[in-house]
């Protein structure tokens, strides 16, 4: 696979590769995923806006220059922004690979850091020394105004021209802006995707779950993400779970947040649930879907979580078939590249 070096949504020549249920592999055009679809089928996409969540400042104690990356928060309200999990990085840029960016000064509760218009403060080490508990002063219009006016989208050294706010965001998103990262494989979604579906009696719904950082270069934390992510299921949406599974359709999940949402809501009992909650648990081959059939998602590297959230899809040969024909058909990776549609596997199932 070759990363996807420019921030186009949904360019023309968009490649999906398809494992049906028996593990059979086969290559179509992204366009071509509502054929796919079945009448009946529920659509699940989460709506989730993306933060500016990369501040550049200072490090008070030391007066060196550092990067915050916004990793994510235990709840999706709007009012309650003033406390962030953390990522810091030393001096650079996203123009440097993320494994190479320097670490941060010694880190200490306590510690005050000047993010442009912002003022906070380091509350904790988060068993890690550059992941923090970060507070932010100030009332939470002023904190809003502050990302906005300083922050800037997370990126990664594979796309070499700056990202804007525009590129990250999903043509569905809503707001506010709660992902740290993209909920990338909505990208493959636009609002003239509707009409066709629905006139082919195909059902969508929208989750919210919190996206939150894909790497971060230290090999250790990146062991440790998906990270706790909070996550909003509308009534309706809850509702239009429970009727698919009534009438015996599928619920195809867009992304992997949405696999993880939607079985976090399910953990109990197998019912999915309206309210918020958060995601707490890794997804992978050990794991037993109780509610996604099948989901459409961008292509991911052995070794990362979302690569692992597969295994709970289909084995190990039929994944280590798919790599390979990735890599033969020169798929692209990352935000920006090609996608994957599985179903879960009969034996999975």
């Amino acid at each position: 696979m070759i990363a996807a070096p420019l921030p186009i949504q949904r360019p023309a020549g968009a490649k999906l590769l398809v494992v049906d249920q028996n593990g059979a592999i086969r290559h179509l055009a992204r366009s071509k995923f509502i054929d796919l679809l079945h009448p009946g089928d529920l659509v699940v996409a989460n709506d989730a806006a993306t933060l500016p969540a990369s501040l550049r400042g200072k490090h008070m104690p030391s007066g060196l220059p550092i990067e915050v990356r916004l990793a994510g928060r235990s709840s999706l309200a709007a009012n309650e922004i003033r406390q962030f999990s953390a990522v810091i990085f030393g001096d650079g840029d996203f123009r440097m690979r993320t494994e190479d960016r320097p670490p941060p000064p010694a880190l200490a509760a306590g510690d005050r850091l000047e993010l442009g218009p912002l003022r906070a403060v380091i509350r904790r080490i988060l068993n890690h020394p550059r992941l923090v508990e970060l507070g932010f002063d100030g009332l939470p219009d002023e904190i809003w105004d502050g990302l906005a006016h300083h922050g800037r989208p997370v990126q990664y050294s594979h796309v070499s021209t700056a990202l804007e706010l525009w590129d990250v965001w999903t043509p569905i998103a809503g707001s506010p802006a709660v992902a740290s990262d993209p909920p990338s494989a909505g990208f493959a979604l636009d609002w003239q995707s509707l009409p066709p579906m629905k006139k082919r009696g195909i059902q969508y719904a929208t989750i919210t779950h919190a996206a939150g950082l894909s790497s971060t270069g230290d090999p250790e934390l990146d062991g440790r993400l998906p990270l706790d992510e909070p996550y909003r299921i509308s009534a309706s949406t809850a509702l239009a779970i429970r009727k698919a599974h009534l009438r015996g359709s599928r619920v195809i999940a867009i992304g992997t947040t949405v696999v993880r949402a939607i079985e976090a809501a399910a953990a109990f009992d197998g019912a999915v649930r309206a309210g918020e909650g958060l995601a707490t648990q890794r997804i992978g081959s050990t794991s037993r879907l109780r509610v996604v059939d099948a989901m459409l998602s961008g292509t991911h590297e052995p070794g990362t979580s979302h690569y692992e959230l597969l295994g709970a899809f289909t084995d190990a040969k039929t994944l280590f078939v798919v790599n390979e024909e990735l890599n033969a058909h020169d798929y692209r990776t990352h935000e920006f590249g090609d996608s994957v549609f599985i179903a879960l596997s009969a034996r999975s199932r």
